[in-house]
């Protein structure tokens, strides 16, 4: 059977659909391609017509005869722009999984993350040649992907500040060159760490969670499954919360006898984390020197001690830190080492304030409201977002600069669903100053008011010397003020943006 060689428009095609599968999905570079991959008409149907037009090329070159006829560049051109092809019509069921994955239904994994479409994209792989332990990567790769997307098209917001966060975030995942992620450093992204900077409240945890769940999973063929499962991939620990003593074996786990109350030994958090998995640590600002020493091995030598322990454990993972307060002050003040940072920040990402994204774009608080309604509610709902905005823009004005960011946010739609209002109502905060019309403040004790205000403090200036400072205490009785002011509290997760 003779081959016919791609005419000239044919490999166009092929090389647009092979650049668009390289390409950062959140860039405008995307945009484009896929845009000229159309031949300039926007609309699903012209894009799908296209994608049949680049299928059917491809799959021609990869046939036995077409394998004979090309070179290996134009295989390797001709499979990139067979799989981006086909990787669309994939995509209903791979967003299904990914969503079942993390909702509680996948509670056995027998049940509910078995991927029915797994073994269609096997065989079409092999029967176009590629090779099994290939077609298993890249059916990885090909659900990594949609999931990834997914996940980072949750952190919504149309301002440039918010297109540029997915974007490093996508990159922060695959790198720059999806192509080369795929054949050369999918199993290497351990020694990418990330730095993620922001004030307290813009949705660092959500960043970062978006990060590691976004983590290659392999497939088990035998089972019909991917795995591990995105909870399993992820483990975050908010440092600032965990007293000073206890961060060592919280993060290494510790030895039985180790230290007083030690009655047996236990893992840290760093044993959780399964190969390919990332752990996140959330104010790693106050993380003392000593234990940043011990991090710094971590992400060196890929191993770990446990606190009174001497056989060292292996770290399969991948680190994601970040902080709120400024990393060349605390460099400066010798509280944060220079060479932890340097070996922490293969990239610095800014997760912008909600004060900036507003000022960037006017649609940015509406989609912002739009989406915490509907996670508050269950639902997308239209007539609620409009209360909710004409609330804010009654009692705080567009010129309010959201200091809490979108965590403040979150808590001001509660606030209007409610109260109907934004903003605290003065009359009845301070009659709760004043212990009227209950004598709740006068029931506390003293040790209750100061640790309440150590936490304002400490939400306000954002460092335990700065409240320290104010209180004229030292910084570690300041810290166990505020935590214990905060386990008093309902617990909150990191805002997702």
């Amino acid at each position: 059977m003779s081959f016919a060689r791609p005419t000239f428009d044919e490999w166009w095609l092929v090389r647009r659909a092979a650049a668009s599968l390289a390409a950062n999905p959140f860039t405008p570079e995307r945009t484009e391609l896929d845009l000229a991959l159309a031949g300039g008409k926007t609309g699903e149907a012209m894009f799908e017509r296209a994608l049949g037009q680049v299928e059917a090329v491809a799959s021609r070159c990869l046939t036995p005869e077409g394998r004979r006829a090309l070179s290996s560049g134009e295989i390797e051109l001709a499979f990139r722009a067979y799989l981006f092809a086909a990787f669309h019509r994939f995509v209903p069921a791979m967003t299904e999984l990914a969503l079942r994955e993390e909702s509680a239904e996948a509670t056995k994994p027998e049940r509910g993350d078995v991927a029915p479409f797994a073994h269609e994209v096997l065989e079409q792989l092999e029967a176009h040649g590629v090779a099994s332990s290939r077609a298993e990567r890249v059916l990885a790769l090909v659900y990594q992907t949609q999931r990834a997307f997914l996940f980072l098209s949750q952190l919504r917001g149309p301002s440039s500040s918010m297109q540029t966060l997915r974007a490093s975030l996508w990159n922060a995942v695959f790198t720059h060159d999806l192509a080369r992620y795929e054949s050369a450093l999918w199993d290497r992204m351990e020694d990418f760490s990330t730095l993620l900077l922001g004030e307290t409240g813009t949705g660092k945890g959500a960043a970062a969670s978006a990060i590691g769940r976004a983590g290659i999973a392999t497939f088990d063929r035998k089972r019909g499954v991917f795995s591990p499962r995105a909870e399993q991939r992820f483990v975050a620990a908010n440092l600032a919360e965990v007293p000073d003593t206890l961060i060592e074996s919280t993060l290494f786990g510790h030895e039985k006898g180790a230290f007083t109350g030690a009655i047996s030994s236990a893992d840290g958090l760093l044993s959780r984390v399964p190969k390919h998995g990332v752990i996140f640590l959330d104010e790693l600002g106050d993380v003392p020197l000593h234990v940043q020493v011990k991090l710094l091995r971590v992400l060196q030598e890929r191993t770990f001690t446990p606190v009174g322990g001497k056989k060292a454990k292996h770290f399969p993972g991948r680190v994601i830190a970040a902080t709120h307060r400024s990393i060349d002050r605390l460099r400066q003040e010798g509280r944060f080492r220079d060479d932890l940072y340097y070996r922490l920040s293969t990239e610095a990402i800014v997760v912008p304030p909600l004060r900036q994204r507003i000022q960037e774009s006017e649609r940015e608080l509406p989609a912002l409201v739009g989406h915490v309604v509907e996670r508050t509610v269950g639902r997308a709902d239209a007539d609620l977002t409009g209360e909710v905005l004409e609330a804010i823009a009654r009692d705080i004005g567009p010129h309010y600069e959201w200091p809490g960011n979108v965590r403040e946010l979150e808590q001001c739609v509660r606030r209007v669903l409610l109260t109907g209002r934004c903003g605290r109502d003065p009359a009845s905060a301070l009659s709760a100053l004043d212990g009227a019309p209950t004598s709740r403040v006068e029931e506390r004790s003293a040790d209750e008011v100061l640790a309440q205000h150590c936490a304002r403090l400490y939400e306000r200036h954002g460092s335990y010397e700065a409240v320290a400072a104010i209180v004229r205490l030292d910084r570690r009785t300041v810290k166990k003020h505020v935590l214990t002011a905060r386990s008093a509290e309902p617990a909150s997760n990191e805002p997702a943006s």
